[in-house]
């Protein structure tokens, strides 16, 4: 690989990964190990902290009694409320019981015959086999997104607000599908785990609760979007990053991105950007690069992202 545009900080220590912390108590705690100061332990092989029976120690990187700036939370929950995602698509090897109706091939679990299509089939095959009769079922594919959302220094302002709303809009539309939510600066913050349904509301607040601030490692949510991605079917799993690429600490993100089933970029463009490096990683990640500059561009950028 090329040398990257920008010669990212070498970090002095492992990045901490932050989670919410246990009990309902609020806050975010270092998730699994770490040492009293607060320094993750190293993993073998990953730049991402080890998992330990340690307790971990609870760090003020979004305090649950943070004020959220009302005018902004407002303006999110707006943005939120009218951006939308397309459905799941169809797939006849998706789970069934949820989702539109289809017509598939009888496969035993179905006893609502489609006549039209059957016939259909008849019509080719006088003797039938067992899969020309066709059945409704309801069928439809679930999807596993693990959103990360850049908090760094630069993402301020509108920024802030723009990345909050996909948040609440990607959490409200996935409401039936699997959605790990991580904002990350130098180190990264867990708001959501795939499986774990937490209120889009809630998302959305917690988002706004961690003050824009340091510099940028996009490598480190690669990592941790991978292990948390790694029990899901390739195929139905997919990495959405937004940020603004300006990767400026930690190591070069790229080799992380071939590691992941799919990786989508949603470059910011409202300010300092680096589209050589959000190119590279959709690239390598196999995926899709869409740039936003505004609230208003999300939308059309999820659905053609979703659609493929």
């Amino acid at each position: 690989m090329r040398p990257l545009r920008r010669r990212p900080k070498v970090l002095d220590e492992q990045p901490a990964l932050l989670e919410p912390g246990r009990g309902g108590a609020g806050g975010l705690a270092l998730a699994g190990g770490g040492d009293r100061a607060g320094r993750a332990a190293p993993r073998a092989g990953s730049g991402g902290p080890a998992m330990t029976g340690e307790q971990g120690a609870l760090l003020d990187a979004a305090p649950q009694d943070a004020e959220v700036d009302a005018e902004t939370l407002r303006r999110a929950r707006q943005i939120a409320a009218v951006l939308a995602v397309p459905r799941a698509r169809r797939d006849t090897s998706a789970r069934r019981g949820v989702g539109e109706l289809a017509s598939v091939r009888y496969r035993g679990g179905s006893d609502d015959i489609d006549l039209d299509r059957t016939v259909e089939q008849l019509v080719e095959h006088p003797v039938p086999e067992e899969d020309d009769i066709i059945v409704r079922e309801r069928v439809r594919t679930r999807r596993s997104v693990a959103l990360l959302v850049d908090v760094s220094g630069s993402m301020r302002g509108e920024r802030v607000r723009t990345a909050a709303a996909t948040v609440g809009a990607l959490a409200a539309e996935l409401a039936r599908d699997d959605l790990a939510v991580l904002a990350f600066w130098s180190d990264a913050a867990v708001l959501s785990h795939l499986g774990h349904r937490v209120p889009p509301q809630r998302l959305l607040e917690e988002m706004l609760r961690i003050p824009a601030r340091g510099l940028t490692n996009i490598a480190f949510p690669l990592q941790v979007a991978a292990r948390e991605l790694a029990r899901v079917p390739a195929r139905d799993a997919r990495v959405l990053l937004l940020s603004d690429c300006v990767h400026n600490a930690g190591p070069d993100p790229r080799p992380f991105a071939t590691r992941l089933p799919r990786l989508d970029v949603l470059l910011d463009t409202s300010g300092e950007q680096d589209p050589d490096l959000a190119r590279e990683l959709a690239r390598l990640g196999r995926g899709r690069l869409r740039r936003i500059r505004t609230y208003h561009d999300v939308a059309p950028a999820l659905g053609a992202l979703f659609a493929s």
